[in-house]
């Protein structure tokens, strides 16, 4: 069965040009032309991913935002005209998994669904020394201990222990984890090692995350 995607955007002709696009990749579409509209739809149906406005009438989008997270994990990717690095940061912060600033190439937005897709089916639980990770459940734990993560620290997590072993440049963590294209803090990750680090390494007097300089960072026991 292809992927069921809600399409919330007040604009008819982006709309409609964004639905034919996407059913033509093989993507099945609901589309809502305001915010109420698309909580409803989101309430009464199961989809896969959600494209969300941010400037919509009656609810705005990050309000539609706020009220989806409170129960769910679904990706969702932020379509918008403002290209304020604080609005970015707002909507990723809220919860967000991308953010498409308009106007946008269907191909960079086609490319961030299948990236937000990959992510939401990756099932397999991954473990490393005492540190897991469970993608489905969104959980990760040291020992039987489970973590207090936010979303960003979760998939931070996420990306290194996918990849244990392996130096990840700060470009590649930006990628993965913030976003093709991320147009704020490039130090972004460097804030988060340090969240994680305080939340594993010095919590549990452990060695997980290494720093190799002028690299990048790279997760291994020891």
């Amino acid at each position: 069965m292809s992927e069921k995607i809600l399409l919330v955007e007040d604009e008819e002709k982006l709309a409609r040009f964004v639905e034919l696009e996407l059913v033509y990749e093989g993507y099945q579409v609901k589309k809502a032309a305001d915010g109420r509209e698309g909580l409803a739809l989101f309430e009464a149906e199961r989809f896969d991913l959600i494209l969300l406005d941010v400037m919509l009438p009656g609810i705005g989008g990050f309000e539609v935002l706020r009220r989806i997270r409170k129960t769910s994990s679904l990706p969702v990717i932020m379509l918008t005209a403002r290209d304020a690095v604080m609005d970015k940061v707002a909507g990723l912060d809220g919860g967000a998994d991308d953010y498409v600033t308009k106007p946008f190439a269907i191909e960079e937005l086609l490319a961030r669904i299948r990236t937000a897709l990959r992510k939401q089916t990756a099932t397999t639980s991954l473990q490393v020394g005492q540190l897991s990770i469970d993608p489905a459940r969104r959980t990760a734990k040291y020992g039987e201990t489970e973590l207090d993560l936010t979303k960003r620290e979760f998939d931070l997590l996420f990306a290194l222990m996918e990849s244990h072993g392996i130096v990840l440049t700060r470009e590649v963590l930006l990628d993965r984890v913030w976003g093709y294209n991320y147009q704020g803090e490039t130090n972004s990750p460097d804030v988060y090692i340090r969240f994680l680090r305080g939340k594993i390494d010095e919590a549990f007097g452990v060695k997980y995350i290494h720093t190799v300089r002028g690299v990048g960072y790279v997760l291994k026991e020891g």
